[in-house]
Parts: C-alpha cells; structure tokens; sequence
C-alpha cells in the first residue's frame, strides 16, 4: 500500500497521546529545571516478603538451573526451563493478584529483569516480550473487565504472549499497514488477512496482540488472536546474530475470524495502544542492559587484576585503567536512569513517554560501549566463545555471547533513530502548538495571522527567562561538591531550549528534515537527564549513610565531567557541523556517483528491486517438531565440554 509522507506524519500525529500530566524531561526540553521530579532520588525498594521469595527463587534458578551456554549453542528454549518459569509465577509477575499473578510493580519487575540481564539475554526476551509488550500489558491498560477476567489468569499460568506490529513491508511508519481487519456483516467479528514479521515469542506464542487496519476506514485497532484459530500460521521461524534461541516468527493470517469481544478497547485506538503499551515496556530494556554492565564491570575487575602484562597486572596500565573507571561510572550513572525512571513509572498522574524512551536509548547504547570495552580488555579470550574456553580448561566467561546479544537492544521496542525521532517531535510540542501555524504549518494567511498574538504573549516571558534564571553558586549547595554539576545541568537545559528555539527560527517549516541538529538535541537532554539522576541517587546515598556513599559521589563526580564534554561538545557541533556535505556524498552514493569505489569486491547477486518486500515469499516450516534436525537446532553444537 502506497503511502506518501503527509499521509505517514497525519497518522502518526493523530496516534499521539496529548501532555496532560507531569514530564521532568519535557519541561528539561523548554528550559525549566524542575528538580522536585528527579530529587530527592526514590527510597530504596521496600521488598515485599512475596517479591522476597520469587527474587530469591530466581536467583537460585539462575545459578543452579539455567545453562545459558547451552541454550544459545543449541538456539532453543528446553521445556524443562519454561516449565520451571511457569511453577515460579515468572510469566505473572506485572499481572495483579486477582487475576492470578505474583502483582509486581514496575520497580519490583525491574529489579528482576535486571538480575535476568545479567544471566541471560534469551530468557530476558522471553519474559519480557511475554508481559512488558505482550497481552498482559494492554489488557490491563485497555481491556475490559471481562477480557481480564479470562485472559489475564491465562497468561498469569503461562499462556505466552506476543506483540504483532511490524510487518515485511512496514517498520515504524504505521500509516503503511497493510494487515486488516474486516467487520462482518453483522459486526459480530472481524475478518483478519495478512502478514507479521519478527514476532519476539511468536513461535511458542498462544495469545498474539496484533494490530490491523480497517480497509474502509483506514482506523488502526489492536486484537487479541488465539494462536490456534483457524488461518492463523507460523511460516518462518527467524535466526539472529545473537538471542540464538529467540523464538521470533513471521506469522500469515488467512481470514482469521476474531470474535469482537478480542477487540482492545475502541475501534481505531490500535495506535495509541501500541504506543502506550511501549512506553511502560522499553522499561524493561535499561534495567537488563543495567544487569548486563555490572556483569562486564565483574569480569574486567577481576581479569584486569589476573593477567599480566610486562611485568604489571593489566588494571595497573593506565589505558585499561581508564576504561575500567569510565564503565564503573556509566554502570553507576545506567543504574541510577533506571531505577529512577522505573519509579516514576508508578507514580500517579506521571507521563513517563519521554523519560522511558530516554532510559532505553540511553541506556543500550551505553551498554553497547561497555560490552565492546569489556571484549577488548579481555582480549582474545573475549572474542572466543565460553564452550571453547572452558574446554580447553578456562574459566567459560560469555564475554562473546554477551555481544552478539546485547547488539540487538539498539533496535529492539525501537531502534536508535526511532527514539530520537519521537524525543524530538515531543521536544517541540510546545513551539508546535504555540508557533505552529506561523513557522511550520499550512495554515492560511487568516489563521497566521490570528497565531500572533498567542505568540507574542508566549515568546515575550519565555525567551527572556531562559537566559535570566539564577542558576550560579550557592544554588544546589546541598548537593556538596556535586552542587556545580547540578548547576551544569539547570544552565544547559536553558541553553537547550533556547538553541532549540534558534533552530525552529533558521529552519522553520524545513525543521522536521533536520534530523542531525534534532537527534543532537535529544542526545544532549538525554544526558543532562542521566546527569541529574546520577547526581541525585549519590546525594540519597550519602543522606541516607549508605556505606558506599563515598565511592558513589566518586563515580557521579567522573561521569559528570565526562558527560560535560560531551555535551559541550554536542552544542558546539549544533551550529558548526559538516551534516550539509555529509548529506550530499551520502545521496551522491544512492545515485551511484561512487560505485567506482566498489570496484574490487566481488559484489552480491542481487538488486535493489530484489529488497524491496513482498511479503513472506519462502514460507518455512513453524516448530521444531516440523522442521528437520538441523533446522530446528541451527547448526550443530560444538563437542561437550571436557
């Protein structure tokens, strides 16, 4: 279905959710410091004794009863370890105890799927497309007491769930879906035909939340489907890089009829119920990768005092020295997002779309740093997997493993440029509704003209506070010597709201285009946000006589000045960048200008019309029990260990 780009930004816009509620960080983005959100920083989680004894349950699966070597080598999930999660209540644990689950709440669940990051990306996924994407999430934002009421104990017992969206042909632009959804005749159900692409649990998955468009209507809404409704087929089981053993599916639909009582909440809601159901969602992925990085930070402490170099252990130089310092202050600065965010998920009347999306984007790629620091500091033995290790008698560090997994986050609930794209259209939302007509929009020459006044009276007190405010010595004094990085940040979200308000005046209506100075933007409001809440969580410590509280201000001290280069760094580069030359070698290589280049490689046999999707052209075979040997397995595992 052919879609042009007007069309894509309308159904975008309209799946928006409006500001209504608090937002540390869309306030950071106009300027306003608004500490009382960030501090003082979330008491520490009061562990309920049913949370107790799950958490000390998982710990004890994890470390007696998971093989997660042997999971990724063989790429499947035993049943044996689905069954175990099942008897613990893991596939219950957001759902409310009335319907059956264990009742966790965000901070509570997060504090698992950190302890889960750590151990194993495959089991991560599992659990976490299950509940934070999957049926329970929306049933319990959007759905009926009825449809709780049957749906939900199901998936508390371990019914697994999966989340529908993306389709061959459609990524994140929503307006070109093509899976639809006909009203009977009698409206009693609806017709669903079409096609889903990397459904994370869809192989295993008996519940599906799928989103379809109404031909007639061109509504999007979101359903529930059994799995085991007729027309409804698992046709490729996709492979990855890594998460070897994720069980991620294409998945057909041939006149699926689905009763209308499956219908989440209204007709032509489906977006916004997507979009809220990932906000609360991405939660999950800064606490895992949080787990993951006080996993890396473990080895190279200890690797980086065994081995020897000229003389030295290796922690002794310098250079490895440095990396080790810089990952403990990130693996600080990361825990501290995360715990902050997941706590400001639960507060009411928060908004926590933008702050969710700040803690994943920021968060993985951070992740991303440390796992590549890590496998450098560990040398060879970190590029040689854990089975090879051990068996040639070495301890079986997944240093190897951890890449190939972690590499997904990046695009996982969102990729990168995604995130940006939304934290930018919301960092303007105020300017768009305020100077939208004038400066972006189509409007007439009338409705300009009858924007100005309603400009004039805005601009005229914004402006000039952004520069005026007080944020020098002694303000935040309380913070001690973390008090001026505090300040940093206060200064910078004003410089941040007025360099954005600049670029709205150069670009005008052409500002959507301007990707580089936009994502530059949410990259610095990203790191004032971890800056003010690693700050605050040091400042809690020390108030609270936490006895690492030294070692904490320490690690928020050192992650605060590296984050001020880099956002000094980030504004200098708003203004004076190469994005307008980097721009035109970029389309000069799209028209072939630079295929000279390409001489001496031997090339691909294909086209660029052979990529272009069609659907699901090579249909494959569902479950391990109709796929031969080697496919269900992926390639055969290595020898045992000695």
């Amino acid at each position: 279905m052919a879609v042009n780009t007007s069309r894509s930004l309308e159904v975008a816009e309209a799946a928006r959710q409006e500001w209504e509620r608090h937002s540390f960080l869309r306030d950071l983005f106009l300027g306003d410091f608004r500490l009382e959100l960030i501090h003082p920083f979330p008491e520490p989680l009061q562990e309920r004794e049913r949370f107790r004894a799950f958490y000390r349950e998982m710990e004890r699966f994890l470390r007696e009863e998971l093989d997660p070597s042997a999971i990724d080598r063989s790429g499947e999930y035993p049943p044996e370890v689905i069954e175990r999660l099942r008897e613990m209540g893991a596939f219950g644990m957001k759902i409310p105890e009335q319907y059956g689950g264990l009742g966790f709440n965000q901070r509570e669940y997060s504090k698992v799927m950190e302890l889960l990051g750590s151990v194993d990306g495959n089991i991560t996924a599992l659990l976490s497309a299950h509940q934070s994407i999957g049926v329970p999430q929306p049933i319990l934002l959007f759905g009926t007491e009825e449809q709780k009421r049957e749906l939900l104990p199901r998936c508390a017992k371990g019914a697994i769930s999966a989340f529908a969206l993306t389709e061959p042909g459609v990524g994140s632009d929503p307006a070109s879906l093509s899976t639809t959804a006909r009203p009977t005749e009698d409206g009693s159900a609806f017709i669903l035909d079409g096609e889903k692409l990397w459904c994370t649990n869809g192989t295993l998955a008996e519940l599906l939340v799928v989103m379809a468009r109404n031909p007639e209507t061109d509504e999007i809404s979101a359903f529930v489907v059994d799995t085991s409704w007729e027309g409804v087929t698992v046709v490729h089981r996709c492979h990855f890089m890594g998460l070897k053993a994720l069980a991620n599916a294409a998945i057909r639909f041939q006149g699926v009829r689905v009763p209308r009582r499956y219908l989440i909440g209204k007709e032509g809601q489906g977006l916004k119920i997507a979009l809220t159901t990932l906000n609360a969602g991405r939660l999950t992925l800064p606490a895992a990768v949080s787990g993951m990085a006080k996993q890396c930070l473990e080895i190279c402490r200890k690797w980086a005092n065994a081995r020897v170099q000229w003389g030295a252990p290796i922690g002794h130089h310098e250079a490895i020295t440095q990396k080790i310092a810089k990952i403990a202050a990130y693996t600080f600065a990361m825990d501290s997002l995360s715990e902050l965010a997941s706590e400001m998920a639960t507060r009411p009347g928060y908004d926590i779309r933008l702050e969710a999306a700040a803690a994943k984007e920021w968060n993985t790629v951070r992740a991303w740093q440390i796992i590549d620091d890590t496998l450098q500091i560990r040398g060879g033995r970190g590029y040689e997997t854990e089975w090879s290790l051990a068996n040639r008698g070495e301890a079986a560090i997944p240093v190897e493993r951890m890449m190939r997994d972690s590499r997904i986050n990046l695009i996982f609930e969102g990729s990168s440029e995604i995130m940006h794209l939304f934290m930018a259209r919301e960092a303007v939302d105020r300017h768009l509704r305020v100077a939208g007509p004038l400066v972006f929009g189509r409007a007439t020459p009338r409705e300009k003209l009858g924007a100005i006044p309603r400009i004039f009276a805005f601009y005229l007190v914004w402006y000039p506070t952004r520069w005026l405010r007080w944020s020098f010595w002694p303000k935040h004094a309380s913070f001690g010597r973390l008090g001026k990085h505090m300040r940093f940040v206060e200064r910078a979200s004003r410089r941040l709201a007025r360099a954005t308000f600049h670029g709205m005046l150069v670009y005008r209506a052409g500002m959507q285009k301007k990707e580089a100075f936009l994502f530059r933007v949410v990259d610095i409001a990203m790191q004032l946000f971890a800056m003010a809440a690693t700050i605050s969580r040091a400042h809690k410590m020390a108030v609270d006589g936490h006895p690492a509280a030294r070692e904490a201000r320490e690690l928020a001290d050192l992650f605060c000045w590296t984050s001020r280069r880099e956002i000094r760094r980030i504004f200098r580069e708003l203004w004076f960048n190469d994005d307008a030359l980097l721009y035109r070698v970029g389309r000069n290589v799209l028209e072939g200008r630079h295929t000279w280049l390409e001489e001496g490689s031997i090339g691909l046999d294909y086209s660029v019309d052979d990529l272009r999707p069609a659907g699901i052209r090579h249909p494959a075979h569902a479950s391990g029990a109709e796929k031969s040997p080697d496919e269900a397995s992926g390639p055969p595992p290595p020898a045992p260990y000695a």
